[in-house]
């Protein structure tokens, strides 16, 4: 948990500029969208898409298998007797509950926020007194020898569990024992999959329109729920490994399982039903954003428009609320556990490394807004303007055109020419980070040999990613304010990125496979609907019509969306463009 808190911090602090710049419903996709254009915005949104149903899904079946341990997993062994599945990938049998479930939450949250909110309160309270008590119980009842469980602890007991007569040649299925059996790798490759313990801070980035002062509200409520989500997860990991040895620790319900293992047997349906409360709080938290990104998308036109449709009575995109709803049910249904964890966490990432990177493009953008005088110096202000447009007109070669020694000694000010700079060298160090990423995961074994090629090759990355770092360090950035900036720029969000992206590495070959067919099935979305639907695409297009046929008329364009344009106006720099 500490691993996942240190690399995500940043991607909250990103998240908290983004809220504090433009608190609207959309998340990661309007905060793409205004800064690296409509493509790269689908891409965010639709892996934000793929994470929440997904998110949604897993929990689900989360739930359904505390529910089972309950009932002593009668509901498992009926399903599995006749329903089983044997196909790789798929889940062991149908979850008929998780479906029945997400499906019930679903029309819940159709109904508005209003409504469902007091459930969540309840569930939320509920899950911080069970937090407590599993926390405070398993440093009562815990062994500090559950931490300190040797290697050869581990081989005698993979040579009991596979029948062999002796452990003298066996290797631990159980890792090599200690704090971290599986060593540091291993536990990098866990932080990748329990990135889901951290999804829910975005969430609250799609609340902007439904919060009071959401400059404020949006970065505070971000960077608390990090740090809340950090000590329950943190506390509750070490109890439950210090109660009970982790290679006994039931995947789909530990908490009462581990109760019942240190004798407080009746304590752990207290647990189960904690965890069932904890469960539908993360479960609506999953549903919660995810027709609301999606009626963003629909509104711009890269979505089908009928997403779009707000219902009349409870204020709230029934439409995408229902149909997301039924994919996470499908998604629930079909697909194994880790499976859907897997998934979530590579589109998340994904979209987490495209925030961090629209920080560092958004900061070094040039702003032109007007300083206001007072009416006494307002004609003076006017003159020194029309001089000071007369002379950058004579210099916009000159000012265009690159020099090396830029990238050394900018201007003291923002430019276009500094910002096209900086857009070069975040797509180089994205560029850089992929390849240093790979390099370390797969060729670990080569540099831990010293070979002499995979040395070089680390050092040229590692060199070439901290030159790009300082590079991007001596442009100059925007002096605009807002109430929430993040710190130590361009560090913290190279760092985000950085971390992001191996984690993003470190993800099975089968995580990918599934990632790459549903990116395949956005982009045909995106290809045949979105970019001839585009509220932005036919904007541009009835701008080249206003200068063909209406000089020095302006046009009044029908999408245009006057709310759309604020948000803009908050991001992007109004640039001078010559009159038709």
């Amino acid at each position: 948990m500490l691993i996942n808190t240190g690399p995500y911090s940043p991607g909250g602090l990103c998240y908290a500029e983004f809220g504090a710049r433009v608190p609207k419903t959309g998340s990661a996709y309007l905060y793409t969208y205004v800064t690296v254009g409509e493509l790269w915005a689908f891409i965010t949104g639709w892996n934000l898409v793929l994470s929440y149903i997904i998110g949604t899904s897993s929990v689900a079946r989360a739930w359904s298998g505390t529910f089972d341990e309950l009932l002593g997993k009668q509901i498992g062994r009926f399903f599995s007797a006749y329903f089983k599945m044997n196909y790789s990938g798929l889940a062991e049998y149908p979850d008929f509950f998780a479906v029945f479930l997400i499906l019930l939450l679903s029309g819940l949250l159709s109904f508005g926020v209003k409504e469902s909110a007091w459930v969540n309160k309840i569930f939320t309270a509920i899950n911080i007194l069970v937090l407590l008590f599993v926390m405070i119980s398993g440093f009562v009842k815990g062994e500090i020898d559950n931490w300190k469980i040797s290697e050869e602890y581990l081989r005698n007991r993979t040579a009991v569990t596979e029948n062999r007569s002796s452990y003298e040649n066996v290797t631990s299925i159980y890792g090599s024992g200690g704090f971290m059996p599986y060593g540091f790798t291993g536990t990098l490759a866990g932080a990748a999959t329990c990135f889901y313990a951290f999804v829910g801070f975005d969430c609250i980035a799609t609340t902007g329109e439904e919060v009071k002062n959401p400059q404020k509200a949006i970065p505070i409520g971000i960077v608390v729920s990090l740090l809340v989500c950090f000590t329950a997860y943190f506390g509750v990991s070490a109890a439950l490994t210090l109660m009970m040895p982790y290679y006994l620790l039931d995947e789909k319900s530990p908490l009462p399982v581990a109760f019942e293992y240190v004798g407080w047997g009746p304590a752990k349906y207290l647990v189960a039903v904690g965890s069932l409360c904890a469960l539908s709080t993360s479960l609506l938290g999953s549903i919660f954003p995810i027709p609301r990104v999606i009626y963003a998308m629909a509104k711009d036109g890269l979505l089908f428009k009928c997403l779009a449709q707000i219902n009349s009575k409870t204020k709230t995109p029934l439409v995408a609320t229902l149909s997301s709803g039924a994919v996470a049910a499908v998604m629930a249904f079909l697909f194994d556990l880790k499976a859907l964890v897997d998934m979530m966490s590579i589109g998340t990432l994904l979209a987490y490394s495209l925030v961090a990177t629209c920080v560092l493009i958004l900061r070094y953008q040039p702003t032109y807004e007007e300083p206001k005088y007072p009416p006494e110096k307002a004609a003076l202000a006017a003159a020194e303007r029309e001089s000071a447009e007369s002379e950058s007109q004579i210099n916009m070669i000159e000012e265009n055109r690159f020099r090396p020694q830029a990238l050394i000694n900018p201007s003291s000010l923002p430019t276009e020419q500094t910002a096209a700079i900086v857009n070069f060298l975040v797509g180089l160090l994205a560029c850089l980070i992929c390849g240093l990423s790979v390099l370390i995961t797969y060729g670990i074994h080569f540099i831990v040999d010293l070979e002499p090629w995979s040395i070089g090759l680390l050092a040229l990355l590692v060199i070439s990613f901290i030159v790009t770092i300082l590079l991007i360090q001596r442009q100059p950035q925007n002096q605009q304010k807002v109430a929430f900036m993040v710190p130590l720029l361009p560090f913290l969000p190279s760092f985000s990125i950085l971390v992001n992206i191996y984690l993003m590495v470190q993800l099975s070959g089968e995580t990918w496979m599934r990632f790459s067919f549903w990116m395949l099935f956005g982009f045909l979305i995106y290809f045949t609907y979105g970019i001839r639907h585009s509220v932005e695409g036919h904007r541009g297009d009835g701008d080249d019509d206003s200068c063909s046929e209406n000089s020095g008329m302006q046009e009044k364009n029908p999408v245009d969306d006057p709310e759309n344009a604020n948000e803009r106006d908050q991001f992007l720099p109004h640039e001078k463009t010559s009159e038709c």
